[in-house]
């Protein structure tokens, strides 16, 4: 079994991880890639055969690991080359986006599974599930048993895997967003210290989170704009309010200067960078 990577960034080096621990060959191709890239594939133990056409010619499954702005013009490329194994799109996309890659693949009469990752990237056993939904699940699954990625199929078809990622997402991540907007609004409006001094004693989980949550969201703000797109459009598609996300959106396309930052600020130097954003 041969399954090509698209592509391997931090979380999908460690997707691709999961299949080499189960004895799988995986390939990838380097053209155009950083030489971060380079260096993870070759640690983890992918194969390069260069180009994208390479992956389709000999990869049953292929599998997709990209931003997810990028998703469907990754899955219309690869299906252009005649690809008819099995693709799982496994980013943050709406169920709706999902639904329509399905009908990409259809069209050159390949198999669809629908994939949502869950956690940080896989190098700990119990930290991380992806979520599979489509008939040829099962089949995918099998390639992923011995790694530390937990890997759970369920039921619903395409979109299935993506609705759970965004509504699971909706959360952690948009609510992220509101709590640096909160930081700010207090510290603009000259409360910043009574708001701390009231969580300390109504809501603590939010001190530590302010430090430490909000400095691991700076330095992915850049990717989490269009995931909270993505959310908003989920919540739109189902006839349900969608200004929340779209504002976390905004919120995160503020921060994303923090991109490669390794100690980006959290709580109030966080909050004063929004506001000079404004």
């Amino acid at each position: 079994m041969t399954i090509g990577l698209l592509h391997p960034g931090e979380m999908g080096s460690s997707i691709g991880a999961g299949a080499r621990a189960s004895a799988v060959r995986v390939i990838w191709a380097s053209d155009e890639r950083s030489d971060a890239t380079c260096t993870r594939a070759e640690a983890d133990g992918f194969e390069d055969v260069a180009w994208l056409n390479a992956i389709v010619n000999q990869s049953q499954i292929i599998v997709s690991v990209c931003p997810p702005e990028f998703a469907t013009e990754v899955a219309s490329e690869v299906h252009a080359l005649g690809f008819r194994g099995t693709y799982v799109d496994a980013n943050a996309i709406a169920p709706m986006t999902s639904r329509d890659i399905a009908q990409i693949v259809a069209r050159n009469g390949g198999n669809y599974v629908d994939g949502g990752i869950i956690g940080p990237p896989a190098r700990q056993l119990g930290t991380t599930r992806m979520y599979l939904s489509g008939d040829s699940a099962p089949f995918v699954s099998q390639f992923f048993d011995k790694g530390d990625l937990e890997v759970i199929c369920i039921d619903g078809g395409a979109g299935a895997a993506s609705a759970l990622k965004m509504a699971y997402a909706a959360w952690t991540k948009g609510t992220s967003a509101l709590l640096a907007n909160i930081h700010a609004l207090a510290l603009a409006e000259g409360v910043h210290d009574d708001l701390m001094n009231e969580w300390r004693q109504s809501q603590i989980e939010l001190i530590k989170r302010s430090d430490e949550g909000l400095s691991s969201a700076a330095m992915k703000a850049w990717r989490f704009v269009a995931e909270m797109d993505e959310i908003a459009s989920t919540f739109e598609g189902n006839g349900l309010p969608d200004g929340f996300h779209t504002a976390a959106a905004d919120v995160y396309r503020r921060l994303a200067d923090f991109k490669g930052h390794s100690n980006a600020p959290g709580g109030v130097e966080l909050a004063q960078y929004l506001l000079r954003r404004s």
